[in-house]
């Protein structure tokens, strides 16, 4: 592995480049390098592994017992990276991938700008990887934007990266695994935990029942009900939540719940927020790919063929930016991604493509057994995902509140975009991130259509920040020059 430490040392043109140095960009990268493919993987973090497999070469929690041995899985991945002849960007942020200038036409290759510590570069890449993951729904409650609450996977990266464990007394609330894996976490790791509240809907259970004998026979089962007794053994879990808020004057104090109508509140210090994770779609979406509603994981997701192609010639999505489906599955579709790829740029043939992918076929179907009961089982509240207290902000970056998404409807507003122009709500440095999928959804809601037909913003590049002088500074190319004279 060749580590790319300057924005200089980026050669002009990859045969590949993979956006995202998770279990799918990293199995990706090792595959396609295998069979003779140029490949540059462009990742924001310092080191590999992504999300789920963060730090896993330099976290100082050195105890395995803490973050459990499926992180430490992530070791393999990283090593077979590590010995390829990948060439690696840390801590590097990509903002545009776009179809290039030939001459006086859009050419074959994309032109990715990129920028690494304070320099912004672009380069040149036939085929591109989108592996950037998911990330957390957002979870709009009353007081969310206090000091003192934050995600539950913002407490997991300080816990993987820098070993730091909340002081204090801490509230976990919300749904899905990563809730329970995370409170296990923190158990191991010392915190203080006063109570998870988990706002599970009831209903969910009668709702998963037709999905429950493909979960009984998928690797999920013995798993999830380790992880389960773990924390119910540990912790006081209050099920049943109805209703959440976050109190405090300049910060938080304690946290108020609803349970069978009845009110309590619990004095903490720390509330960690999670409803599960959906498709970060911010990147494929300003590329142009198209995106579906998928109302089992209440997310857009992108469309994708068999080798996970896009619908942007030359555009692959693999991972969880193509459909949550849990870290070993990522690794699956990033070999069956780089493979597609590898065709593509006539390393191999339709045959060894096909033989290489059956077996990584066979195991994302076993993989996938238990999935849709999870989707289901744990697919979070309405009452958490539309807000009805008006006050509560949605756009945070903005400070836009549900009132205001509720007046603007009323005023005309049809989709995001249009509630954008209105309010400017989804146009801060997040770009959508934390407020997206809440704006469908109570667009949604108030005009009583699909999410499908109201849609999501339509994003442009940059999709990360990047300072003026960095695009001021871009080289000048022939092919730029001749599109601004145009």
């Amino acid at each position: 592995m060749k580590t790319i430490a300057a924005i200089e040392a980026f050669a002009d043109r990859y045969d590949l480049a993979i956006v995202g140095a998770g279990p799918a960009g990293l199995a990706a990268a090792s595959l396609a390098v295998a069979h003779g493919v140029d490949v540059v993987v462009l990742d924001e973090n310092a080191s590999p592994g992504g999300q789920i497999y963060r730090a896993v070469t330099s976290t100082p929690m050195t105890r395995r017992e803490i973050l459990g041995e499926d992180y430490w899985r992530g070791v393999e991945l990283v090593q077979e990276f590590s010995g390829s002849a990948s060439s690696y960007a840390p801590s590097t942020t990509v903002w545009n991938v776009a179809r290039g200038l030939d001459g006086d036409s859009l050419g074959r290759d994309f032109e990715i700008g990129v920028s690494l510590r304070g320099k912004a570069r672009l380069l040149r890449a036939k085929e591109v990887i989108l592996a950037t993951g998911a990330q957390e729904r957002p979870f709009p409650i009353p007081g969310w934007t206090l000091p003192g609450v934050m995600t539950a996977g913002a407490a997991q990266i300080a816990l993987k990266s820098s070993g730091l464990v909340p002081d204090g007394h801490l509230v976990l609330a919300g749904t899905g695994p990563l809730l329970y894996l995370v409170a296990a976490q923190l158990i191991e790791a010392g915190a203080s935990i006063r109570a998870l509240l988990d706002t599970t809907p009831r209903a969910n259970w009668m709702s998963a029942l037709t999905a429950t004998p493909g979960f009984l026979a998928s690797p999920y089962l013995a798993k999830g009900l380790a992880l389960l007794r773990m924390v119910h053994r540990r912790l006081d879990v209050v099920g049943g939540i109805t209703a959440l808020r976050a109190e405090g004057q300049k910060r938080l104090n304690r946290v108020a719940f609803e349970r069978a109508g009845r009110r309590t509140e619990l004095d903490c210090d720390l509330l960690l927020l999670h409803q599960g994770i959906v498709p970060s779609i911010n990147l494929s979406n300003a590329i142009g790919c198209a995106h579906d509603w998928d109302d089992v994981q209440l997310a857009f997701r992108p469309q994708v063929d068999a080798w996970f192609a896009s619908t942007v010639q030359g555009v692959a999505i693999a991972g969880d930016s193509a459909g949550i489906a849990g870290g070993e599955s990522a690794a699956a579709r990033g070999r069956i991604a780089a493979l597609g790829a590898a065709f593509r740029l006539e390393r191999i043939g339709a045959g060894q493509r096909d033989r290489d992918a059956a077996p990584l076929r066979a195991e994302l179907a076993l993989l996938a057994r238990g999935r849709r009961f999870l989707d289901v089982f744990h697919r979070p509240a309405k009452a958490f995902r539309v807000p009805s207290d008006d006050a509560t902000l949605v756009c945070r970056c903005e400070e836009v509140s549900a009132k205001t998404i509720r007046e603007t409807v009323m005023l005309g507003a049809c989709g995001p975009n249009q509630m954008k122009a209105f309010t400017r709500c989804g146009m801060g440095p997040c770009q959508g991130r934390l407020c997206g999928l809440t704006v469908t959804e109570m667009i949604t809601d108030a005009r009583a259509v699909s999410p499908a037909e109201v849609g999501y913003y339509r994003l442009r590049p940059p999709v990360k920040p990047v300072t003026l002088a960095e695009i001021a500074a871009l080289p000048q190319t022939a092919d730029a020059e001749k599109a601004v004279a145009r």
